[in-house]
């Protein structure tokens, strides 16, 4: 399979996914999952290729491990990221480590130094444990501005963490004072 062609249908599966599911009649539950077959017809019927096997590769060849596949095989989810509001992931609260990173464009700078870090159109606002994939996410939006977020302040401060599949960190909100640049 091709780069070109696992990468095209990340995209897509992380579009339905995460944010537009009924875009293609499809119905994630509470936890964020699809059904397989639904999701397969659904693409068919949007005049996508999909099948078992092209989905499997996407998930086991991702490099940030957006997707799962349930253990009985039959259903599929993004582990993070999502928009739509049917989906609330219950996540285990977990303890920070110290520092952890935020990747931007910034031209956004001006905003996050006024308002912070706020989730968007998504639940969470996204973090890293390492600059170097904060960076990574950043270039995605243009000239990359690199934040480094006092994530066990927060937390003592009782801000809630949580960690999902793939090893992101989520939070509500990052507050200015919590936020410096590297």
């Amino acid at each position: 399979m091709s780069k070109k062609l696992l990468d095209e249908t990340s995209k897509f599966l992380s579009y339905v996914l995460r944010h537009e599911p009924q875009a293609i009649g499809l119905t994630l539950d509470s936890e964020g999952w699809a059904d397989i077959e639904a999701l397969i017809s659904g693409a068919a019927r949007d005049g996508r290729s999909l099948d078992r096997s092209l989905i499997e590769n996407v998930v086991a060849n991702s490099d940030k491990k957006r997707f799962s596949i349930s253990e009985d095989g039959q259903s599929i989810r993004a582990v993070q990221g999502h928009s739509t509001k049917s989906v609330a992931l219950q996540l285990e609260e977990k303890q920070p480590p110290e520092t952890l990173y935020h990747g931007t464009a910034t031209r956004f700078m001006d905003s996050i130094n006024q308002q912070g870090l706020i989730p968007g159109s998504r639940h969470h606002v996204h973090l890293s444990e390492e600059s170097a994939t904060a960076s990574a996410v950043g270039q995605r939006y243009g000239t990359v501005a690199i934040l480094k977020i006092a994530a066990q302040q927060m937390h003592e401060q009782s801000f809630k963490f949580y960690q999902a599949e793939n090893g992101v960190w989520l939070t509500e909100q990052v507050p200015v004072r919590f936020i410096s640049t590297l």
